[in-house]
């Protein structure tokens, strides 16, 4: 028996590594959960080069690797033959995906707070202070004119 929460996982660390990705991955969560598996593909094909073509075949590529998908070269085509044919198939393989961008999203999340952030240069990361209370605080100003 086949643990296809430990694949999901594998996919969503695959798919979560690609830089600056947690928008796209947002994205396409929404666009699997509202309008379906066929959807989701349409949508990172239609991104073009970069993340999102790399997520669809990453994708394609786990669907095959779990006998729902017969061919990958041509994924959109597959779909319509493979997977749109059974309700149940269809479900399952978006239920599958839905839980890999879940994971992918929690990977990009946790890479990205463990990318050192750098500090602005000038200020030596110290924190500003509000220059109106400075002000206020040297007495000078309208009200120590008048007194």
């Amino acid at each position: 028996m086949k643990n296809l929460d430990l694949t999901c996982a594998e996919l969503g660390s695959k798919i979560g590594q690609y830089k600056d990705d947690e928008k796209l991955l947002t994205d396409a969560l929404g666009v699997i959960e509202e309008q379906g598996v066929y959807a989701f593909f349409l949508f990172l094909e239609a991104r073009g080069k970069g993340p999102g073509k790399e997520t669809s075949k990453a994708c394609a590529a786990f669907l095959h690797a779990q006998g729902l998908l017969q061919n990958v070269d041509s994924v959109l085509d597959a779909l319509k033959k493979d997977v749109a044919t059974n309700l149940d198939t269809l479900l399952f393989a978006r239920d599958l995906l839905r839980q890999s961008l879940i994971y992918a999203r929690y990977h990009s999340k946790a890479s990205e707070q463990e990318r050192p952030r750098q500090q602005h240069q000038g200020d030596g990361g110290a924190p500003r202070r509000n220059r109106g209370n400075q002000q206020r605080n040297r007495g000078g100003g309208r009200r120590g004119a008048q007194r």
